[in-house]
This record gives structure tokens, C-alpha cells and sequence, in this order.
């Protein structure tokens, strides 16, 4: 469990899974303060996870957009699981 310096607000802490899972909610705005809040401090600890962030924005950025409906479910399963074994091999 962390403290947020400025409030004194405990946040549990966010996995490399949770914050793969929680990231295109985070580009939309949609996660509540608190879980924004525990996003930005698991990236601002781990650099794995600020280069993912980091790809994700340039991709986005290239694209325009990357709607939802255009990523086969299959192909999305895939690349979050490749993402996990490259995370856990190190």
C-alpha cells in the first residue's frame, strides 16, 4: 500500500496486469480519481509499464484512434498474453 504524498490517501498498489487491463480506460478518461491515481503511480515506479504506455500512445497517435470493434478479440487475448510472459521472464 502507497500514500499519496499530497493527500495522505492510501492507495493499494496496481499490477503490470491490472494496468494493462485498466490502460485504454485511463486514455479515455474513464477510471475513477483513485484508480487513476494508483495508474500514474505504478507508472511513475515502473519503466516496463512506461515504455507499454509509451507504445500505446504513439500507436494511438499514428492511428488517430484505435476503436475497440477494430481488434479481434483473439489477436487482443494474444498480444496481452505475450505482453505478460515478456513481464514475468524478467
Amino acid at each position: 500500500m502507497t500514500t499519496e504524498p499530497d493527500t495522505n490517501v492510501a492507495y493499494e498498489e496496481l499490477s503490470c496486469q491490472e494496468l494493462v487491463e485498466l490502460v485504454t480506460e485511463y486514455f479515455e478518461g474513464a477510471l475513477s480519481a483513485r484508480d487513476a491515481a494508483r495508474f500514474e503511480q505504478h507508472v511513475a515506479a515502473c519503466e516496463p509499464c512506461v515504455i507499454y504506455v509509451e507504445q500505446l500512445r504513439d500507436t494511438i497517435t499514428a492511428l488517430g484512434e484505435l476503436p475497440a470493434e477494430s481488434i479481434d478479440p483473439a489477436a487482443r487475448d494474444e498480444l496481452l498474453n505475450a505482453f505478460r510472459d515478456w513481464k514475468s521472464s524478467r
